[in-house]
């Protein structure tokens, strides 16, 4: 490992506790997307204290920030993110207990993302300073992740438009770089149905029931799951269906979501979505309307950026946990039906490489270093990073922040997100990412390698936001 690199990882060991309280305090104080006012101000708070330039509410979000440093090419971005889900408050604990019941928690380990990310950065800065290396570095944090939208409407305002390339991470339960895996596009919308209300007894003939509209467009969805793609799903949920039964409904509403492994297809299966809706107003006689909220792109892989990473992460090697944390994982484990133990493994060894078994994932924890799936393979959820990706050479990797077992977005992954399981994944990622980074600054080739592989992959098209003009803009 050359000098540069090692003091990288120097930093970071030398930062170590710094990191570690930022995560633990956005671990404290959980918020979930669009309302993330206390994580981004303590992370631009470790921003300004390292010397970073900060800009807050960028791209038309409040609860966006940028921390840049240095200047002129390359222009390098990590991205990081701070969101955390509804409803799954946890303590560190093997036993479910709740923070505040009904509270957000970070089931989704975000606060290490934003403590990994933002390490990521800080390490990259110190190298380029004491080296005097040309280029920029530039923290993003993201918000808003876990309902699509932070990265997208960044996107749509052009924040990522000068980036010569963007890495990032996610907590996981192994430790590896993405491959060939991508995401699949995504359309989230609400459909509003508006009748006439009156006695359901007395005078049914005098109402329009909203509601019906509602179920016979889910009807009528049923029906169309039988004619899309293979891996393309929609799923839904009514959250308006009236107040009483003896009351025909004015009001209902639907809120759906679209996926498909390209955004083509996602936009494809929409437009006969809406033609359902449509055909479900005429026969309920009411109207309807629709209501956008977000969507996004798949991720397109970068390979050349891909096996820069591995080769960082295997030079690395994986966390090494304690027993301490061993012993939490398994308990944390005991809780997971066996069946779902069971689908996650496979689950984890068709996202890797051909020849990956249960055994070289480990027990409990991972800590060696995973090779990915090396053809392009979706992942069966959806992220906003896809359309940072659509726009500069992304690539991204996970490490074991988690029992390798434990569900994703359960209370497990809360207790799991503060503790030393989670810190210690979190600092290889933080590690892996300033590598990589370091790598991306002083080696152009590879630069230019994985910008050549994007050109290729995108066919000259330029990327096309799926929000409207107006949306998420006050």
């Amino acid at each position: 490992m050359n000098e540069m690199k090692q003091k990288a990882l120097t930093y970071l060991a030398e930062h170590r506790d710094e990191l570690e309280e930022l995560a633990r305090i956005i671990w404290e104080n959980p918020e979930i997307g669009l309302h993330e006012f206390f994580a981004v101000d303590e992370v631009c708070k470790v921003l300004e204290k390292n010397g970073f330039e900060v800009q807050k509410g960028v791209g038309a979000l409040p609860t966006a920030c940028i921390g840049s440093w240095g200047s002129g090419k390359p222009v390098i971005g990590v991205l990081g993110e701070y969101d955390a889900l509804p409803g799954i408050s946890q303590k560190v604990s093997a036993v479910k207990e709740p923070v505040v019941e009904g509270a957000p928690g970070h089931g989704c380990g975000h606060n290490l993302f934003a403590g990994g990310s933002l390490g990521a950065a800080m390490a990259m800065k110190a190298v380029m300073q004491a080296y005097n290396l040309p280029g920029t570095v530039r923290f993003y944090g993201c918000p808003a992740e876990e309902t699509l939208v932070g990265k997208v409407v960044m996107a749509r305002e052009g924040v990522f438009d000068d980036l010569d390339a963007s890495i990032v991470w996610h907590p996981g339960s192994v430790n590896s770089p993405g491959g060939m895996t991508s995401s699949l596009a995504l359309n989230s919308f609400k459909v509003n149905f508006h009748g006439v209300s009156t006695h359901a007894a007395a005078s049914p003939h005098m109402g329009r029931s909203a509601l019906k509209g509602v179920q016979l467009m889910d009807i009528g969805v049923n029906y169309l799951r039988e004619h899309l793609e293979t891996d393309a799903r929609v799923h839904c949920v009514i959250t308006h269906g009236g107040e009483a039964p003896n009351v025909v409904p004015p009001y209902a509403q639907v809120w759906y979501y679209i996926r498909a492994p390209f955004r083509y297809q996602v936009e494809a299966i929409y437009a006969r979505v809406l033609d359902i809706a449509k055909g479900a107003a005429l026969m309920s006689g009411t109207t309807y309307d629709i209501e956008f909220i977000t969507g996004c792109h798949e991720t397109l892989p970068n390979m050349t950026l891909s096996n820069a990473m591995m080769a960082e992460m295997q030079a690395l090697g994986g966390p090494k946990f304690s027993a301490e944390d061993y012993e939490f994982a398994r308990q944390l484990t005991a809780t997971v039906p066996p069946e779902t133990q069971e689908a996650a493994y496979r689950g984890l060894i068709a996202g890797s490489a051909k020849g990956v078994t249960k055994a070289d994932i480990g027990e409990y924890l991972c800590e060696s270093i995973v090779p990915p799936v090396e053809t392009y393979t979706p992942m069966a959820g959806s992220t906003d990073v896809g359309d940072v990706s659509q726009i500069t050479p992304t690539a991204s990797l996970v490490t074991a922040c988690q029992p390798i077992t434990a569900p994703p977005h359960g209370w497990q992954l809360v207790a799991a997100s503060n503790s030393g399981i989670g810190f210690k994944g979190m600092m290889v990622a933080a590690q892996s990412l300033a590598l990589t980074g370091i790598e991306l600054l002083t080696n152009p080739a590879l630069l230019q390698a994985a910008q050549a592989e994007f050109k290729n992959l995108t066919a000259g098209k330029t990327y096309q936001s799926p929000l409207p003009e107006d949306s998420f803009r006050s």
